[in-house]
This record gives structure tokens, C-alpha cells and sequence, in this order.
């Protein structure tokens, strides 16, 4: 992280902690008709193997409400409960045992109905998830601000329903700023954590959801996504995120723990693979093996970084940091462990042996496999790669050459 996160509250969805000094968490969506209580489950069940921590379900009608009931006890994550319309079925949801609910301000617009919901709420301390849209925003609001949604307009959007709920004493809040326009969806909740923080007694402000909605089907929603949701944790900005794509939410919440991953906010525990975008030198087929040696990797859910290198002149040292990689050289596959090669094998044995020796250093950890490594393996990769430096041109043979010019050049002064 460049920037350190914002302190916020601290709310409970169920046993997951949302805001203070909690791990940022992922969310996503069932697709399902709630009402059909084994399909939505198996849903849940996949969307929690795949990294989410927290499930969102539509709550729009007595039997989803009903479905709710029979849901949320046999659920592995706490459940979310989606209301847009209908504050009866909010309060519904509530007697169905949810552990959080979200409302939709630009839909549910009577305050005494917001009120109803709050006080219930309160009263079995369920927290609400404020879930401001630029696309459904009050009409009062987009006539105020010229008529269109503005980082302003979703901001005062909150903050009424804030006062509504200030009104019967509930403050159990998260809040969200949505829009499918990532330069809005940036600049609002920009405006939203500075808002917060200023009306604030103590300068803490209520934990953030973030998301680009209707962010559209991958890849460019993942691009989408993925610039506003990483811009803002950038930023230190946010507390829990949930990516909006036209795909299987599977596909969301993989993606949503992947990039916290990445960022470093949430230790791994799945396979972060990484690989050179191949170039002339490229001894093998880069992608092809690269997509093999993933498809082999997942499938064990190895919490390790893998790298897939095309050729052994650079790959390895490019690499190092990697925990275990391969990369090919004169029909042969060079394996390496934090950088140090510990096994040469053929070309064709390249991903079953990446596969094979990344099992044994989960299993036993990378001192362990150092110290198992092939005594003749150094010896022969660099034999390898002493070869491909002549064969491959000058570019790659003469940067020690250079390495050296630059040395004396620096050295004497002129």
C-alpha cells in the first residue's frame, strides 16, 4: 500500500469485521431466484470457495424473504439482504436472520419507512449498508445538481439517509457511492472519506463498500473495476469491495480477493501466477505452458507465487522473488526456487515437474527444497545459458561488455 488506510469504524456483518483495523473484505452477489433455497446455497457455498467473505442476496418478495430463513443458517458467510422498493420486505429480511441489510436511498424514499427499518435494525443490531447509486440517485437530487449525478449529489445522498438514521439512534453503518463511471465512482467516494471524516465527532468516519456498478462483462469490466476499487485502496481508501460484473459471480469474488492479494492487503491463499509476456527469445511456447502450468496449479489451490519464464538467459534472476518458476532453454526446463535452480528437466516435463516440486514446498517449506536441489543442476543451467547468450545476438552477449564500459567510464571522472 503507498498510502496507510483511513481509520474508520468498526462494524460486524455477521463474524466478519468490516472497518477499523480489519482486513479488507470481498463481496459479491447471488444470480439466483432466492426463493430456491438449494440453488442459491450451492451458489453461496462457491462464491465463499472462491474468496468471498460476505454474500449479497435479492430480498424483493415474501418467498425470497421466506428463502432468506431457510438460507441463512446452513450459509458459510454472513448474508446480505438487498431491498430496493418494498420496505417491507427489509423488515422481512430482518425476521429471516440477515446480518446486514442494503438499502437503496433513490428507491426507498419515505422517511418514515427509513426509520422503521433503522429502529429494527437497532434493535437487533444488524448493520445497514447505505448503497447510494448514480444510476437510480432521488430525482429531487439530480434536479438540485443540474440534472445529472454528481460526486456532490451521491454524497448528499448519504448523508439524508444518515440523518434519518441519526433520528431514531442507529449509526451501524457502511456506506457505498456507486457509479459505472470510474472517474465519478473515484471522485465521489474521494468526497464521501473526507466528509465523513470531517463530520465526525472524532474524525472517524463509517467504513466504505466500494464498487464500480454495471461495470459490464470481463475483460473490460475487470479493467473498469479494478481502476476505480485499486485507485481508491490505493489511497487508503476502503474497507470492503465488491467487483459488479456481467459473468458468474464467481468470477467476481475471485477477482476481488486477487487484487487484494496483489496489493498486498490480504495474505495469499491462492496461486498468484506470473509470467514474461514472451518475446524473440522465448524458447517455448510461453502462453500455452503458462496457461497449463495454471490450470495444473489451481486445481491443488497452492497458496504460492509461480513464475513461467520463456528462456533461462534472464528468467530466473527476473524472477527470483518468485517462490518457485521454470523457464526453458535448449529443450530444456531449468527449476528454480527463489531464484536458485534446483532441478534441469526435458521441455515435455516442464509443467508436471513445476507442479510436482511446488506440492513439496508447500509441504515442506523452501530451506527444505534448497537444500534438495540437483548439486549438478547449477552447473548445467548455466552451461545452458552461457550457450544462448552466443546464439541469441549481440544485445544479450555484450551487456557485461557494457556493464564494464559504464564502469570505467564512471570511475575515471570523464
Amino acid at each position: 500500500m503507498s498510502t496507510p488506510r483511513r481509520r474508520t469504524r468498526q462494524i460486524h456483518v455477521g463474524s466478519v469485521a468490516v472497518g477499523g483495523t480489519a482486513p479488507v473484505s470481498v463481496q459479491s452477489m447471488t444470480v439466483t431466484k432466492t426463493a430456491d433455497v438449494e440453488g442459491t446455497l450451492a451458489q453461496v457455498y462457491a462464491l465463499a470457495g472462491a474468496g468471498a467473505d460476505i454474500v449479497r442476496c435479492t430480498c424483493n418478495r415474501q418467498d425470497a424473504a421466506e428463502g432468506l430463513a431457510r438460507i441463512v443458517p446452513r450459509s458459510p458467510v454472513p448474508i446480505v439482504a438487498d431491498v430496493h422498493n418494498d420496505h417491507r420486505m427489509a423488515l422481512a429480511a430482518l425476521e429471516a436472520g440477515v446480518q446486514c441489510l442494503r438499502l437503496n436511498p433513490g428507491n426507498i424514499r419515505n422517511p418514515v419507512h427509513v426509520k422503521a427499518i433503522a429502529s429494527e435494525a437497532r434493535d437487533r443490531k444488524v448493520p445497514i449498508r447505505i448503497g447510494v447509486n448514480a444510476g437510480s440517485l432521488d430525482s429531487k437530487l439530480y434536479e438540485k445538481y443540474g440534472g445529472t449525478a454528481t460526486p456532490e449529489a451521491l454524497v448528499e445522498s448519504a448523508k439524508i439517509e444518515l440523518s434519518y438514521f441519526a433520528e431514531v439512534g442507529f449509526d451501524d453503518v457502511k456506506i457505498s457511492v456507486k457509479a459505472s463511471n470510474v472517474g465519478l465512482m473515484i471522485d465521489s467516494y474521494r468526497l464521501l472519506a473526507d466528509t465523513l471524516e470531517r463530520d465526525a465527532p472524532d474524525g472517524v468516519g463509517h467504513p466504505l463498500h466500494l464498487g464500480v456498478t454495471e461495470a459490464g462483462p470481463p475483460p473490460a469490466g475487470l479493467i473498469k473495476g479494478t481502476a476505480g476499487i485499486a485507485t481508491l485502496l490505493a489511497e487508503g481508501i476502503g474497507d470492503t469491495i465488491r467487483y459488479s460484473l456481467t459473468a458468474d459471480p464467481v468470477e467476481e469474488a475471485r477477482a476481488g480477493r486477487q487484487l487484494l492479494e496483489a496489493m498486498g492487503l490480504r495474505e495469499r491463499k491462492g496461486l498468484d501466477l506470473i509470467a514474461c509476456p514472451s518475446c524473440g527469445r522465448a524458447e517455448i511456447d510461453v502462453i500455452q505452458v503458462a496457461k497449463d502450468a495454471q490450470a495444473a496449479l489451481e486445481a491443488d489451490q497452492l497458496p504460492i507465487q509461480v513464475a513461467v519464464m520463456g528462456c533461462v538467459v534472464n528468467g530466473p534472476g527476473e524472477a527470483r522473488e518468485a517462490d518457485i518458476g521454470i523457464a526453458a532453454g535448449r529443450k530444456r526446463g531449468h527449476l528454480f526456487v527463489k531464484g536458485k535452480v534446483v532441478r534441469v528437466v526435458p521441455e515435455d516435463e516442464m509443467v508436471q515437474a513445476l507442479l510436482e516440486e511446488a506440492r513439496l514446498l508447500v509441504d515442506e517449506g523452501v530451506e527444505s527444497r534448497l537444500a534438495a536441489a540437483d548439486g549438478a543442476a547449477a552447473a548445467e543451467a548455466e552451461k545452458d545459458r552461457q550457450a544462448l547468450l552466443v546464439e541469441q545476438g549481440s544485445d544479450a552477449n555484450a551487456s557485461e561488455q557494457r556493464v564494464d564500459l559504464i564502469r570505467k567510464m564512471t570511475e575515471s571522472g570523464g
